[in-house]
């Protein structure tokens, strides 16, 4: 039903009230009385309140009794005009929730005895057809489906339907929409449309990797499938796509390791890429046209097609897909998935506004979608069936895929209790799954107390965050070009260096404590959004040599991987990646992203130092500590002349000194008594003593970090 045929509008916004709006265009806005009717029953409204808005006057008015979900009603005027009862917000309230959550786990296309079973929540739906087209220009079929309880409709077809198309017709306000399944596990090229295909013939052999012990054992690697391997040096015959991101002893031109085989040879332990479900901002019948990181989430169950070699074909997404989380596990690291949960490209669009509108997505005292995540919509996690979407999408990647870990993309948007829940089902799955994401508060309509944010880390205690406490003080900011952190030359930071560098749980006496436990902070300079921090280096210190930048960049990336808690590395980062001064660059062509496997060739001597830095850590515990307790029980700081700082590890097993100098200056410092092994300082890095130290005063090198260990 068009509005336009419509003389006025009636809403149901609570269970048992329904808003009136009448135009002053329509008998001035005057009714006295007003009914509801369905199927020859009358219920009569009490009107509560009556206000007048914007041309109109609005009626709030009560009944009795309940609402029949799934049934058409009418309001009825004093004059006998009518109007249809439009779902209004009565579902964004926890009455609504409570009534219709589904604990089923089938929802989607299922397969059960011989049978496809199709299955679709949408409660204020008053009908639902199935449409299925077979593979080719066959016509379509529609096919009808029936209510069942908590608002699912279902269908059982017995018949052979792989490879067939299909989508849900679903009536909501007497307006018929077509939607893709929200659970949909393979799509059509670019996701116009459904596909079914069968489990069975995607199935590939579980090899996994031993758990993680603890988060701080990790070294979390960050890469874009596309940008990976799209280099025309990269060696890499599948360039761009998932099978090359899995091609093992590929070489650039010089002979030196590139790809997957490079990232084993550097020592990390995962491997985390940027978002690879469908979506939006690549045209998937031509990819080299267009580029995008793919935070604009279509479908969120089926990987996308720009990176397969057939996108048309299904099957070749899903099992080339597979085929590079294999050869990953076979290398032994970790494979961890950018999921973006907290939006969609665009909510007028998508599966979840056309079959249950209003629901899945946050607004505000007006009524408005909210947009804390600047994108048009915010995903209201909070809402029972949707942090079960939430849940079953994390539940069926570590399942299908065999995923080790998820970083969730704005994860201030996403509620507490969500989070938790996800942990608890990933914990349920498997063991050392790695959970990670952007606790930044935004402005979304969540009461702070429920928000996933830094601010409530002790409410989500084994969730790792982002800690941009650590990225400012050791870089600058990420958001002033030219601002330096104690890395890159702030000398007055010493004291926030320190605390941060013991993982941001209150170390120091004037610290605030940010995280309860180091597996809590996840530590970086960089990563994939705003500037690298080579091109930010270019802005602080343009006039410089670069030797002096190289010199700045490799002190903050030691930071990084040295810091109480987990590091975390941007792919290209340990050969000075640039991005030629794009801070933002989601959608810029493949020159500006790519991964420059000649620039790795030629900062070869930076390569190996992180390579050193990396063995440090992943040898001596006393790097990567577990608990708040366990560092300040064994670490102290040490007092040098500003600007250096200092720690001293003592465990039983290993006593070891982190030194650092960010001062254009050398510096003189005294050691404490003994015999001291350099594992590292401005030329090398590495698990065995490279020189001795003879005397207890020591000169540390301008703008370096120094690993020593005693004898």
């Amino acid at each position: 039903m068009n509005s336009a045929d419509r003389n006025f509008f009636a809403y149901l916004d609570e269970m048992n009230i329904v808003t009136i709006l009448l135009p002053h265009s329509y008998h001035h806005g005057i009714s006295t009385s007003f009914y509801m009717a369905a199927d020859a029953v009358k219920t009569p409204l009490v009107i509560l309140e009556k206000t007048e808005i914007e041309e109109h006057f609005k009626y709030i008015c009560r009944f009795e009794g309940e609402i029949s979900f799934g049934k058409l009603y009418w309001i009825f005027d004093e004059y006998g005009g009518k109007t249809d009862l439009q779902i209004g917000a009565v579902i964004r309230t926890d009455q609504f929730d409570e009534k219709f959550y589904y604990e089923g786990n089938d929802l989607g296309v299922t397969f059960q005895a011989g049978q496809t079973c199709f299955k679709l929540w949408a409660p204020t739906a008053t009908g639902v057809k199935l449409k299925l087209r077979p593979s080719g220009n066959g016509y379509s079929e529609i096919i009808k489906m029936k209510r069942e309880e908590c608002g699912v409709w279902s269908v059982y077809l017995h018949r052979e339907l792989e490879l067939f198309q299909y989508s849900f017709l679903v009536l909501v306000n007497q307006e018929w929409r077509e939607a893709v399944d929200p659970y949909v596990k393979a799509v059509t090229a670019n996701g116009e449309q459904g596909l079914i295909v069968l489990p069975e013939k995607t199935a590939r052999p579980r090899l996994g990797i031993p758990p993680l012990e603890n988060p701080v054992e990790a070294i979390i690697y960050e890469t874009h499938i596309r940008d990976f391997t799209i280099h025309p040096h990269s060696g890499v015959r599948h360039r761009g796509l998932y099978l090359g991101a899995g091609e093992l002893d590929t070489k650039s031109p010089d002979g030196d390791a590139t790809g997957l085989s490079y990232v084993k040879d550097l020592g990390v332990t995962h491997l985390e890429f940027l978002p690879l479900n469908d979506f939006a901002g690549v045209d998937e019948l031509n990819p080299a046209k267009l580029y995008n990181w793919g935070y604009n989430p279509l479908h969120f169950y089926a990987p996308e097609g720009s990176y397969a070699t057939n996108p048309s074909d299904p099957y070749s997404r899903i099992i080339e897909l597979k085929k590079l989380i294999e050869q990953i596990h076979s290398q032994g690291i970790g494979v961890i998935i950018d999921v973006v949960f907290n939006h969609v490209y665009i909510r007028e669009q998508s599966s979840f506004e056309k079959i249950v509108p209003g629901y899945y997505f946050r607004h505000n005292d007006i009524g408005l979608p909210s947009n804390g995540t600047g994108v048009g919509n915010d995903i209201a996690s909070e809402r029972r069936m949707v942090r079960k979407f939430i849940v079953d999408c994390v539940r069926y990647w570590l399942e299908e895929y065999q995923v080790d870990g998820f970083r969730f993309d704005l994860m201030g948007i996403l509620d507490v209790t969500t989070m938790n829940e996800v942990r608890k089902t990933c914990d349920s799955l498997a063991k050392g799954i790695l959970i990670i994401g952007e606790g930044w508060n935004l402005n979304t309509p969540l009461p702070a107390a429920q928000k996933a944010t830094i601010a409530n880390q002790a409410k989500i205690p084994e969730i790792g965050q982002f800690n941009d406490k650590f990225r400012d003080i050791i870089k600058g900011s990420t958001f002033n070009l030219f601002d330096k952190g104690y890395a890159i030359g702030n000398e007055h930071l010493v004291d926030a260096a320190i605390e941060v560098i013991t993982g941001s749980i209150g170390f120091t006496k004037k610290s605030t404590r940010v995280f309860n436990s180091p597996q809590q902070s996840v530590n970086y300079v960089e990563c994939h959004d705003n500037h690298t921090l080579w091109d930010k280096l270019q802005g602080c210190y343009s006039e410089a040599d670069p030797a002096i930048r190289k010199k700045y960049h490799r002190l903050a990336t030691a930071i990084v991987l040295l810091s109480q808690g987990i590091p975390f590395l941007h792919s290209g980062q340990e050969f000075f990646r640039t991005k030629q001064g794009d801070g933002n660059s989601y959608r810029s062509p493949d020159v500006i992203n790519q991964l420059d496997w000649e620039r790795k060739s030629k900062y070869k001597d930076n390569v190996e130092y992180i390579k050193g830095l990396i063995k440090i850590r992943r040898e001596y515990s006393c790097f990567r500590m577990r608990t708040a307790e366990e560092i300040c029980a064994h670490i102290q700081a040490l007092s040098f002349p500003a600007p250096v700082a200092g720690c001293f590890y003592q465990l039983p097993k290993e006593e070891l000194i982190l030194v650092i100098n960010p001062s254009s200056k050398a510096q003189m410092i005294t050691l404490p008594e003994g015999d001291w092994g350099i594992l590292a300082n401005h030329q090398f890095a590495g698990t065995t003593a490279n020189d001795f130290i003879k005397e207890s005063q020591y000169l540390i090198e301008p703008i370096s970090l120094n690993v020593l260990l005693k004898k």
